[in-house]
């Protein structure tokens, strides 16, 4: 296993994560995976016998099933692992249960304090942005919960370019905590990341955790053009998230995953995710899996090297169109690109 330097902390986290929405089923989750006690020992014993070190969950994910079945199994051995949650999302019918308030934040890192059975979060992310909530209160409250030592490290997820330039700037301005990472959705199925996310993070110095890094299922070989979808499966039906906006790309992206997974041996799902571990600022991917089987494959992907070729033509199939400003840029600002920048536009030029 790889270990990568989550942004500019001294915080070393494995190439893959485990991730847990899966964990408990309860609700809406129960679209997602319904993993048992048991079953999610046994998982959590693989990913850490592989070398992953970062377990990601959040509060919302079954209503805080999932990180109370995360404490049940990590009994004991707490200090094998780092662990990730996240905060923002409602976790009830009051007006004060969902948001980043001073109040939401604090209420809610202490439940999941009891919930994981811990004394502490290693990160501790604002799971979606709060425009009603001043981002100087929010990053207070996350400033408090480190200096009580409840918290080591804090992140964002799922936050656009601009509202995490704000949140950065915001700290630096008022010497609260700066956001070492972003957990954000980045595939081959949907690359908007690219646009302004990676170059934030390459700029701003974030490690960026990937979230779906295989759209849901969409890159891991089951969908292809002409062919029925397996019994059971949620993609490209109602379910829509990740949302397809172009299914022919998408189908075409996948027959090239098959194709240099049929030459090296391995499945499309694992080419997937090692084309991610090659992207600008990526220093993990969150995996998680319903079966044993789909967790040992994904697994296998950090062994996984690519050629240039290999990753040109994946490059090239799944390729965003540029959007103004960055069209204009191309032409015109390619004497000054940084490598920010040209993490977009180097392509293009």
């Amino acid at each position: 296993m790889e270990y990568r330097q989550l942004g500019r902390s001294g915080l070393r986290v494995s190439v893959l994560t485990m991730g847990t929405m899966t964990f408990g089923g309860k609700g809406n989750f129960a679209n997602v995976g319904s993993t048992d006690v048991a079953e999610a020992r046994r998982q959590v014993d693989r990913a850490i016998d592989a070398g992953i070190n970062l377990i990601d969950t959040a509060d919302v994910y079954s209503d805080g099933l999932s990180e109370e079945i995360i404490g049940e199994v990590l009994e004991g051995r707490r200090e094998d692992v780092l662990l990730a949650t996240k905060v923002r999302m409602s976790m009830g019918a009051g007006p004060n249960d969902a948001g980043l308030s001073r109040h939401h934040i604090i209420r809610g890192a202490e439940a999941s304090l009891r919930r994981l059975r811990t004394d502490h979060i290693d990160l501790y992310q604002v799971h979606e942005w709060d425009g009603h909530t001043p981002v100087e209160e929010t990053l207070e409250a996350l400033d408090l919960l480190v200096k009580q030592g409840k918290v080591r490290y804090v992140g964002a997820s799922n936050y656009s370019g601009w509202q995490l330039l704000k949140a950065l700037g915001t700290a630096d301005r008022t010497g609260t905590p700066r956001f070492v990472s972003e957990q954000i959705y980045y595939s081959l199925q949907a690359r908007d990341a690219e646009y302004e996310l990676i170059p934030a993070a390459v700029d701003q110095g974030l490690g960026v955790l990937v979230w779906s890094p295989l759209a849901g299922g969409l890159l891991s070989g089951k969908y292809r053009r002409g062919q029925e979808p397996p019994a059971g499966s949620r993609q490209l039906t109602d379910w829509n998230e990740p949302p397809v906006r172009d299914q022919e790309q998408l189908y075409d992206t996948v027959e090239e995953l098959v194709a240099i997974g049929q030459a090296h041996g391995v499945s499309a799902a694992q080419v997937a995710l090692a084309w991610l571990l090659g992207r600008p600022a990526v220093a993990s991917l969150v995996i998680g899996a319903r079966t044993d089987e789909q967790l040992a494959d994904n697994l296998a992907a950090a062994e996984l090297s690519l050629s240039a070729e290999e990753r040109e033509r994946l490059d090239k199939v799944s390729a965003l169109p540029l959007l103004y400003p960055y069209w204009h840029q191309a032409a015109t600002s390619s004497d000054r690109l940084s490598p920010a920048d040209l993490s977009l536009l180097g392509p293009h030029l």
